[in-house]
């Protein structure tokens, strides 16, 4: 599989690095500067930008036939605009805010407590969410698909960054050091408190699941997300 890289950071170098010891070729690393693609020599592109430069990455790709798996958040105002072209041009595109597999798994999880816990009033839900102090966008975009599990599946209506209240959930963002990522779900009553909470120990399970998504993305046509990958449900 030949793979073109949009974003030569960290990220980048990781997927980079395990792609090609599951044999594929990196034919492409488009970086700030970088101008001319050869989409011909191009199967898949992978998309860990910056949230300015991802939607005409990812449009880019789609106006050259070009599956495209994105993992960039901040950029999502232009979402819906990104399904229509896909469609329109019968591409193949995928976005998630996490590719890690743990995370997807803790994405179902947080739903189902969330359906388990709405009848129970006497728990006030609250969400945390640990980054390093280079990322950009804060909540984190796996953070924004925690809220939004829980407000699907409660009577919470919305959420607010370091506030909440009445039917807001409470999300607090903090960036420490080289954190690679972690998130809590706490539900707390006057009698007791329930914990869910996933911990990335480093990067690499981030990059392993957007290698596995480019993999399963060939030849498909639609929008898809981690849960088709996965067959979660």
């Amino acid at each position: 599989m030949k793979i073109a890289l949009f974003g030569y950071g960290k990220m980048g170098k990781m997927i980079e690095r395990l792609a090609i010891e599951k044999g594929h070729e990196i034919t492409a690393k488009i970086d700030l500067g970088t101008e001319k693609i050869d989409f011909t020599n191009v199967d898949v592109a992978i998309d860990f930008s910056t949230p300015d430069a991802a939607y005409g990455n990812i449009t880019k790709c789609l106006e050259n036939n070009t599956p495209i798996i994105s993992g960039t958040t901040g950029w999502l105002d232009n979402y819906g605009d990104v399904v229509q072209l896909c469609k329109h041009k019968k591409g193949a595109f995928i976005y998630a805010s996490n590719y890690s597999l743990g995370v997807n798994i803790f994405f179902e999880l947080n739903e189902y407590l969330a359906k388990m816990m709405k009848s129970l009033s006497q728990y006030k839900v609250s969400m945390e969410e640990i980054h390093h102090t280079q990322k950009l966008d804060a909540p984190s975009g796996t953070a924004i698909t925690l809220a939004e599990g829980i407000i699907e599946n409660s009577n919470y209506t919305g959420w607010e960054l370091d506030q909440g209240g009445n039917q807001q959930l409470s999300i607090t963002a903090k960036r420490i050091g080289d954190t690679p990522g972690t998130h809590s779900i706490d539900y707390q009553s006057p009698v007791d408190s329930i914990e869910i909470k996933h911990t990335a120990h480093n990067r690499e399970g981030f990059a392993q699941g957007a290698v596995i998504a480019a993999e399963w993305i060939l030849g498909k046509t639609g929008v898809f997300t981690m849960k088709d990958v996965l067959n979660l449900g």
